[in-house]
């Protein structure tokens, strides 16, 4: 099904990274244990990460929901984001669209 976007792809998965890094244990999406994942240096952390928003951006386009960890992402047809939550709160909006678009 996948999700419509114009922003360059590039840009959604940094905006989704950044979000990600805000559920502190979103690494155990790749059942990774917190002990492992403190061991990993800062860019390998977010190599993992980069593959993590990968990973739901394209689940997003099958699913209406994907738990990460403690926190969830879901999409938004209507407002053509991608919302992500931690303890029912929104703590990031992921934009689709080009506002020049």
């Amino acid at each position: 099904m996948g999700m419509p976007f114009t922003r360059p792809y590039k840009d959604i998965l940094q905006d989704l990274v950044a979000g990600l890094i805000q559920i502190p244990d979103c690494y155990s999406f790749f059942e990774m244990e917190a002990s492992d994942w403190e061991a990993m240096s800062t860019e390998e952390k977010h190599e993992v990460l980069e593959a993590l928003a990968d990973d739901c951006f394209y689940g997003l386009g099958q699913e209406k929901i994907l738990f990460v960890g403690s926190g969830s992402l879901q999409h938004d047809p209507k407002f053509h984001h991608i919302e992500i939550m931690k303890e029912n709160t929104v703590i990031a909006t992921v934009q689709l669209l080009d506002s020049e678009a």
